[in-house]
């Protein structure tokens, strides 16, 4: 089965050896999205709230651009530098995703790509349809 390379100048470029997702049959691998605005490839100003709604955003433009949207996304990673910030995660992945939500596994860690707060990557199973 051969690799698809999915890229979208409506998410944030790759800034190392990676790309924003690869597509193989019909799941799409999406990298690590960190808060960075896509037109500047700067980090968003605000608060954790506004950063973690940027990495959802960014995520989203990519799983478009393979051809899917956040609903076909079946398993996410959130690293996030303080875990006290999960419960935002909850609430605005509720602004997100609606049930049944993905696989999720939560993930402190001491430091993330630029000094930012939160990075969330994830696994796309686009359904494929068929015409009877």
């Amino acid at each position: 089965m051969s690799k698809e390379i999915i890229q979208t100048s409506a998410a944030p470029q790759a800034i190392g050896t990676y790309s924003q997702a690869v597509k193989v049959g019909s799941t799409v691998y999406l990298s690590g999205q960190i808060p960075l605005v896509p037109e500047t490839m700067e980090i968003l100003e605000g608060e954790i709230s506004a950063h973690i709604k940027q990495v959802f955003d960014n995520l989203r433009a990519v799983a478009q651009a393979a051809g899917g949207d956040l609903q076909d996304i079946v398993k996410l990673n959130v690293f996030l530098t303080d875990l006290s910030h999960f419960p935002i995660v909850n609430e605005i992945m509720g602004e997100y995703f609606t049930q049944p939500y993905p696989a999720r596994a939560a993930v402190g860690v001491a430091e993330l790509p630029k000094g930012v707060a939160v990075e969330i990557d994830a696994i796309m199973e686009i359904m494929q349809e068929y015409s009877h």
